[in-house]
């Protein structure tokens, strides 16, 4: 519920309080005098975009801010999914700076303008004039029906939609996909089956490279191992005898000078050392070995190897190996591809069979509450001065979407003739109101919302039908606040509260000013509406009358 609205610098208003009741709220006043300023600046904090132009003064900041109670236990969800302070009441600011800058605050937090509009939803419903043309649109019907069915299935069947979409939408990516793997598949099997038969090992290119060297220089390679080998265990005075010999004739010494032991010591190493020199050298001597054949078979591997190295672009076997994997996987990817489609095929149709199952039990449940639905409404438009219009539902079956499977259409006759059509097409300007304001004072009581502001919601009507459109809101006042802004004495002698707004000069401004009504002042200003600007004592007896 808004309790208080506080606007300042907004349009032609200066500084303005205003304290509203929880139930029927009227506001009167001059055609021109800002009655509508006042919901202007109301939808900034519901989140509608701010014009910089609105400022009453261009060198200071516009500020609206509003003051609400809440029981809904979804606000709460919203302020703590948003992490915004969850108090006893909900203060929303909104600020417009002399530069155009617009910032907007929910108990002092600072949010964006599509979190205070998705708040807002929780908390107001405006109905301005121009709304009515939302009675024509096929979203706002199926929400009217679906507030009076409750449908237990939607919740469910809308989880199971978007699995639908993100299975179909996989579907066409994967098909699509598989026309261009197709067409790259027989080169990529081609490439596949080249490297595939060449077969080559982990680094075997490198290793080819080193053989090919020992190979090539084998000769040489033994003929200066076979000389090392001479010289250290062979010759007429080998390297290993000498060094024997020496750490013999160390250790005749090593007695008479302390540091000689040790010396003698790593000659004994050194000689070990050599020996097994000498052993590896003879080893590897007898490994190499001259191999033309072999020479041949490493030459024509190494050229297979680099002409593939030439052909995929890389140096080493590693990366050639790489290639390899990739093609395996792109090739296996698409043989695979149709046992994946059929996978999401068979998971599609198995979604859509649910989906048609729930859609079938959301359908049952609109046309549930189409009939009743149909039987109120126009009783309420005989109640608001149509006594031959009559509204019809219609629910056609269609193809699966976002809400179910149905079609739904709201038809109007104006004069019992049975020729219903779309709403939106043949009521006037008059009756889409008071068709509106009957759809909306049903279904408020079905949905969870505590204010409703109706804007001129008596235009094309008066006399009688104006009377019980006032009835209509005093009704819906009982459990919504409704601020309704009228120019029928009829809905203003209905209200708990009745403001006034009007215009005064001061400075060489004209600014609007608002100010609640005392009984007296409430009779004067209705008698002014019934008969002019200096009322009769009949009018003012029919005010008096209206007011009781």
């Amino acid at each position: 519920m808004l309790q208080r609205l506080i606007i300042k610098n907004y349009a032609i208003i200066d500084h303005l309080e205003v304290d509203f009741s929880g139930n029927l709220n009227v506001i009167t006043g001059e055609t021109g005098a800002g009655k509508s300023i006042l919901l202007g600046a109301l939808s900034l904090i519901l989140g509608e975009r701010a014009d910089p132009g609105v400022l009453f003064n261009k060198e200071e900041k516009c500020y609206v801010e509003g003051v609400f109670t809440f029981k809904d236990r979804q606000v709460s969800v919203f302020l703590n999914e948003h992490e915004l302070d969850v108090e006893d009441q909900l203060i929303i600011r909104r600020e417009i700076s002399a530069a155009g800058k617009s910032r907007a605050f929910v108990n002092d937090t600072p949010v964006n303008i599509s979190q205070l509009s998705a708040l807002s939803q929780y908390l107001v419903d405006l109905h301005q004039q121009f709304d009515t043309l939302e009675l024509g649109n096929a979203e706002f019907q199926r929400e009217v029906i679906d507030a009076l069915a409750k449908p237990a299935e939607l919740q469910q069947y809308q989880q199971l939609f978007q699995q639908y979409l993100q299975v179909q939408k996989k579907y066409k990516e994967l098909f699509d996909s598989r026309d261009v793997a197709n067409k790259e598949l027989d080169y990529n099997k081609f490439l596949l089956d080249e490297l595939t038969e060449a077969d080559f090992k982990e680094n075997e290119i490198e290793d080819l490279d080193n053989e090919l060297q020992v190979l090539s220089h084998a000769e040489e390679i033994k003929n200066t191992l076979s000389r090392v080998y001479f010289q250290l265990k062979e010759d007429e005075q080998p390297i290993l005898q000498q060094l024997k010999q020496m750490q013999s004739s160390l250790q005749t010494i090593a007695s008479y000078h302390k540091d000689v032991p040790a010396v003698a010591e790593r000659m004994q190493s050194l000689y070990i050392e050599l020996q097994d020199i000498a052993g590896d050298i003879d080893r590897i001597s007898d490994q190499v070995q001259f191999d033309g054949a072999r020479i041949e078979q490493v030459n024509e591997r190494m050229a297979m190897g680099y002409r593939f190295f030439k052909k995929h672009g890389v140096q080493t076997t590693a990366e050639l190996l790489e290639i390899k994997a990739a093609l395996e996987q792109k090739v296996s990817s698409v043989l695979n591809l149709d046992e994946e489609l059929a996978a999401l095929e068979q998971q599609q149709a198995e979604l859509k069979s649910r989906l048609q199952e729930l859609a079938t039990g959301i359908t049952a449940a609109r046309t549930t509450a189409a009939q009743p639905f149909e039987k109120k409404v126009n009783e309420l438009l005989a109640q608001v001065g149509m006594p031959n219009a009559r509204m019809k539902v219609d629910i056609a079956s269609g193809e699966l979407n976002a809400y179910g499977q149905d079609t739904i259409d709201l038809l109007f006759d104006a004069n019992k003739s049975n020729q219903f059509a779309p709403v939106g097409k043949v009521a006037s300007g008059g009756e889409l109101s008071r068709i509106m304001l009957c759809v909306k004072s049903l279904v408020a009581k079905s949905v969870h919302l505590p204010t409703l502001i109706f804007d001129e919601i008596d235009t094309g009507i008066s006399g009688e039908a104006a009377k019980q459109v006032g009835v209509i809101l005093k009704d819906l006042a009982r459990e919504h606040q409704i601020i309704c802004i009228t120019h029928q004495p009829q809905i203003a002698g209905k209200a708990d509260a009745h403001y006034f707004v009007y215009k005064d000069a001061a400075a060489d401004k004209v600014r609007t000013s608002v100010r609640l009504l005392t009984l007296e002042e409430r009779i004067s200003k209705i008698a002014q509406m019934l008969s002019g600007e200096k009322p009769t004592a009949a009018a003012l007896e029919n005010a008096r009358e209206m007011v009781r």
